[in-house]
């Protein structure tokens, strides 16, 4: 049997584009600014979901208290503070926030961290042990950490991990896949809007600007 040229070269190319997705920028998307170390160590709520697909931990140091950086995590959501990333394609256009806003500091574990265009869906708080961690996620499937060390110098190292199980025989295999792919461009730009905000406030501050109490 002849089998046509464009299609030997198309599978090809497919296979290629396979391998290089799987060896090379799969494993630069789900370890985004992270260390080796800080990719493996166990964090709070991962035996949440228990041998993930998708096992995505990002990192950022960020000149500021987890003190300082709290407050700005504690007010994201659609119809809130915004996500901090691409506004036209997470924010329905509108900007982010560039301040603190008291009145979206009071979180509490069941609240929801708005994705829809009206805020009402999203993800799920599921546990805060704040000034140090946060989780959020949508159960059973998938779970969304924050997680703040503060260093000897004055600076944090901020943690990110998704932890997510793909039903690959669910409609939602289309929203996972999404996340697959797309995840990494959200949570780098997120990453590093929530550094520079932080920055700047943290540099004109002279105390904290949250106080643990404040959470309820």
């Amino acid at each position: 049997m002849n089998v046509p040229l464009w299609l030997v070269v198309a599978l090809a190319a497919i296979f290629t584009a396979v391998v290089g997705y799987v060896r090379s920028f799969r494993p630069w998307q789900l370890t985004w600014g992270a260390t080796t170390e800080e990719a493996e160590r166990p964090l709070p709520g991962d035996e949440v979901v228990p041998d993930p697909t998708f096992d995505a931990t990002r990192a950022i140091t960020i000149a500021a208290t987890p003190e300082q950086i709290w407050p700005w995590l504690l007010q994201v959501g659609v119809t809130r503070a915004g996500w901090y990333s691409y506004d036209i394609l997470d924010n329905m256009g509108r900007p982010s926030a560039r301040e603190i806003v008291p009145d979206l500091q009071a979180l509490a574990v069941g609240d929801v961290m708005g994705m829809s265009p009206d805020g009402a869906k999203g993800v799920e708080v599921l546990d805060l042990d704040l000034p140090r961690s946060m989780m959020w996620g949508t159960l059973p499937d998938t779970t969304w950490l924050w997680f703040l060390e503060p260093r000897p110098d004055g600076t944090t190292r901020l943690l990110t991990r998704i932890r997510k199980r793909y039903r690959w025989f669910s409609p939602s295999i289309a929203f996972s896949l999404l996340v697959e792919f797309a995840d990494i461009w959200m949570m780098r730009k997120m990453l590093l809007n929530l550094r520079e905000r932080a920055e700047v406030l943290a540099a004109s501050a002279d105390e904290p600007i949250l106080q643990p109490g404040l959470v309820r």
